[in-house]
């Protein structure tokens, strides 16, 4: 069973930025991909991006270009640095588990989230 906690969420305006984190425990990092979702109620789950070793990928055509996934390997800690905030982007954002950096690959383990309001 691997752990995830999420920080970082909060109330930011329309174009503005925030920086997500999420701390995977024991050795996460080096078994398993580490994924950021999203969630807002009553819509389906939408799969964010996703980062291994070097390798990373957005599966959200919509954040690509403004928001950016990465790992500090020292700290075990991963990242995802969002810009251009939009409205649409309100959600509670979710640090989870992969097997492989896929879209079609199921989440394993999860965090409690994060929410991340964009409102003016």
């Amino acid at each position: 069973q691997v752990n995830l906690v999420e920080s970082g969420g909060g109330l930011v305006q329309p174009g503005g930025s925030a920086k997500l984190s999420c701390e995977p425990s024991r050795d996460a990092l080096d078994y398993y991909a580490i994924a950021w979702f999203r969630q807002v109620p009553g819509k389906e789950r939408e799969g964010i991006a996703c980062i291994r070793g070097q390798f990373f990928t957005y599966y959200l055509l919509s954040v690509r270009g403004r928001f950016t996934i990465s790992r500090d390997n020292r700290k075990k800690m991963v990242y995802l640095q969002m810009s251009e905030l939009k409205p649409e982007d309100t959600a509670v954002y979710y640090c989870a588990t992969q097997n492989e950096c896929s879209d079609s690959a199921p989440f394993l383990n999860w965090g409690q989230g994060t929410q991340v309001t964009v409102s003016s």
